[in-house]
């Protein structure tokens, strides 16, 4: 607790301060997409989305540097990537059934090969391993920004919809049923999932952030009888890993990303043989 009061008042650890907030704010709908990722068991799909996410932030950078849009920033080009690959994974799993893997992964080695590309033609230099495992150092104030707006709007779209994806989730042919559109719900969840992808990029990075969305809300599952119960405790969770990693990290002086996802995966094995006995 100490150390959280001393990163939010001692004036030379802004940096610290900006992605402390970052993580706090990102947590909710972390928990709550991926509660929903891991009760669809779309995992892979939003594997697919997060990598495919580079070509955007790649793009976004070449943009910024070579055509001299500084409007475009990297977390917008992040965000129109993570979309577009949503919509296409979704279309695949949807319309090519018998050829999702290899089409998925062609949209997944896609966006990484795009953005690599758009980052070795940005004239100014770019360390590529700063987007794919994070890199606090690069955080500001429009990131903060950008993150809260996109969370607050994750977290109000799941509210409202609450109910019909939950129905998605658990049982799609009732959904049906019911006569919702499981297609267009199905989509949604996607997109929702790139955006919160988007969230925690800068932080964790590209390569981790998926074990982020995921282990908090494969944690909570393990004693939740309900979904929302499961959003709750993997936000709850997610706020733990966030908080205690950034501290970790920088009073080990270890990179932050790794750490937060090192502290969640033991965490994750821990409470499997824990549940197990």
């Amino acid at each position: 607790m100490l150390a959280v009061l001393n990163i939010f008042f001692d004036e030379s650890l802004g940096f610290m301060r900006l992605t402390l907030l970052l993580g706090l704010v990102a947590s909710i709908p972390f928990g709550t997409i991926g509660s929903l990722v891991v009760a669809r068991r779309i995992t892979y799909l939003a594997a697919a989305i997060a990598h495919a996410v580079l070509g955007g932030i790649g793009f976004a950078l070449f943009a910024n540097f070579k055509l001299g849009w500084e409007w475009f920033h990297p977390t917008l080009g992040a965000l129109l990537a993570g979309i577009i690959a949503a919509g296409l994974v979704g279309w695949v799993s949807v319309h090519y059934k018998a050829q999702e893997d290899t089409l998925i992964g062609a949209i997944w080695s896609l966006g990484m090969a795009a953005g690599l590309i758009f980052i070795f033609k940005t004239p100014q230099y770019v360390d590529p391993m700063a987007y794919l495992f994070g890199d606090i150092l690069m955080i500001s104030s429009i990131d903060l920004y950008l993150v809260a707006a996109l969370a607050l709007a994750v977290v109000a779209i799941t509210t409202l919809k609450y109910k019909s994806i939950v129905a998605l989730c658990f049982d799609e042919e009732f959904a049906e049923l019911r006569g919702l559109n499981a297609k267009s719900l199905y989509q949604l969840t996607l997109i929702l999932t790139a955006v919160t992808i988007v969230l925690l990029v800068s932080t964790v990075g590209i390569v981790m952030v998926i074990s982020l969305l995921t282990l908090p809300a494969a944690i909570a599952g393990l004693s939740s009888k309900k979904l929302w119960h499961m959003m709750v405790g993997a936000s709850a969770i997610c706020i733990l890993f966030n908080v205690s990693g950034i501290i970790v990290s920088y009073y080990a002086d270890f990179p932050t990303g790794p750490v937060i996802i090192l502290l969640a995966a033991v965490t994750y094995l821990i409470s499997l043989v824990v549940k197990g006995k």
